[in-house]
């Protein structure tokens, strides 16, 4: 194994500890990062956009430093394109902005260069976020690394292919109804969606909007763990941020686990429901689980409800002025929203409200509840949306994300691992959650998970 290969199997938190310890300099983490991106990137497709001389520059100022700048000093980094970084062109998927290069960093992008992290780049993702492939007419489709004629997911498929393929040990990536947690479980990565606000979002226009999260991709809980701790912190301009109550207590003993292959209304493909029922079988050894799940009734219309009256609301302008420049998908998203009432939007809260206490009522009974992370196994690139699921129609190109739509309904933490696979298998993700603020718990059983059974990323075969 050559040095470069060697240097892209590391973790983000091995990377940050070799460079603090100067074992390792960062200019050489990131030429060999580069090199990666160079051999494998034509193929994959994962970055838009890359910044070799930026990262250079950065780490030959990591290099000079007499001390590291912090937890992930030198370390490179990729960020979805959906979020600013400042004098780094950020194109949201879009040919509207395929120009764009924003004056100022996004505050999750800040504190990760104030903690010393390198941006390499800005990784693929679908126009606005919108999109069950991830591709755009700029870039794509990003291709999975265990089998390049599938996709990678939608909508941080950019950043999960990033991971897996090793072109950087940690990314960046944005959650609205399962965004890193369906990548997460195609390419055989980990994710974290955090509970909303603990990643502050000072520039969203609706503060109090829960449905959107940023989170991060790596090949490991504890770099999961280690991004989140640099990023988390509340902000004044963000009001989720401050009512944020962490949950700290030592796990202790056999966690009680509550297990649900659908949340009693999500359409799920057979084969995945075989492969949750094994990662339940096995999950069994270290946990007490017990079949169980929130009364959900009702979940599948109310997400659809919420999402198309904030895309509405957020893109309804574009449809008016630049319709002709839009992907189908977002055309349709934003469509879906203007047919909205007050009284449809108002009678979708309640009802979240009432599925969110559902939730709370188990977790007064269970420690977790874990379910599977995709509803599907990845499909051909061809295939833009999926509309059946073993014979059973779907009524909107959204609802295959059922499975993780719901949670983030209800803005529960959310910590996905891939499972045990046999060689040919492909990659399959469960979901463990949490009550909010419950993050440090989430990380200490899922720990717990990859050193007992074994549940962690496999590097895909590549050139």
């Amino acid at each position: 194994m050559t040095l470069d290969r060697s240097i892209c199997d590391l973790t983000a938190t091995e990377l940050a500890r070799a460079i603090a310890q100067r074992e390792l300099s960062s200019r050489e983490a990131i030429e060999a990062h580069l090199a990666r991106i160079a051999s494998l990137d034509t193929r994959l497709a994962a970055f838009v956009t890359v910044d070799a001389d930026g990262a250079r520059r950065a780490a030959q100022m990591c290099d000079a430093a007499s001390a590291p700048i912090g937890p992930l000093h030198g370390v490179p980094i990729a960020i979805k394109d959906l979020t600013d970084t400042a004098g780094l062109a950020t194109t949201y998927g879009s040919v509207l902005f395929r120009d764009h290069v924003p004056a100022e960093d996004d505050l999750v992008v800040a504190r990760l260069r104030r903690a010393g992290a390198i941006i390499l780049g800005k990784t693929n993702t679908p126009e606005f976020g919108f999109g069950a492939v991830c591709t755009n007419r700029l870039c794509g489709p990003t291709r999975n690394p265990f089998n390049p004629a599938l996709t990678s997911g939608g909508s941080s498929g950019g950043s999960a292919v990033a991971v897996a393929a090793g072109m950087v040990p940690l990314a960046h990536g944005t959650d609205f109804g399962g965004s890193v947690r369906t990548p997460a479980s195609f390419c055989d990565v980990a994710s974290i969606r955090p509970t909303p606000g603990r990643i502050p979002s000072p520039r969203r226009p609706l503060g109090w909007d829960m449905l959107a999260t940023h989170g991060f991709l790596a090949r490991g809980v504890e770099d999961l763990e280690l991004a989140l701790s640099v990023c988390a912190g509340s902000d004044a301009n963000d009001p989720l941020s401050a009512g944020i109550v962490g949950d700290d207590r030592p796990l202790g003993g056999r966690p009680k686990v509550a297990v649900t292959p659908d949340f009693g209304v999500a359409t799920v493909a057979r084969g995945v429901r075989a492969r949750f029922a094994a990662a339940c079988d096995a999950l069994a050894g270290i946990a007490d689980v017990v079949p169980s799940s929130p009364d959900c009734s009702g979940a599948i219309e109310t997400f659809r409800t919420l999402r198309a009256a904030h895309i509405a609301n957020s893109y309804g302008e574009l449809l008016r002025t630049r319709r002709a420049e839009l992907t189908p998908t977002v055309i349709w998203n934003i469509e879906a929203g203007a047919k909205l009432s007050a009284e449809d939007y108002l009678n979708a809260e309640r009802r979240r409200t009432a599925i969110y206490r559902s939730f709370r009522e188990l977790f007064a009974r269970a420690d977790f509840l874990i379910a599977p992370a995709a509803s599907v196994f990845p499909w051909p690139n061809e295939i833009s949306d999926v509309t059946v699921i073993d014979g059973t129609v779907l009524e909107t190109p959204i609802d295959y994300l059922a499975v993780t739509f719901i949670v983030s309904l209800v803005g529960f933490p959310v910590l996905t691992l891939p499972v045990r696979r046999v060689e040919n298998e492909l990659p399959f993700g469960i979901q463990i959650i949490a009550p909010p603020g419950a993050e440090s718990r989430l990380f200490a059983f899922g720990r717990a998970i990859e050193k007992e059974l074994g549940f962690s990323h496999r590097r895909p075969t590549l050139p």
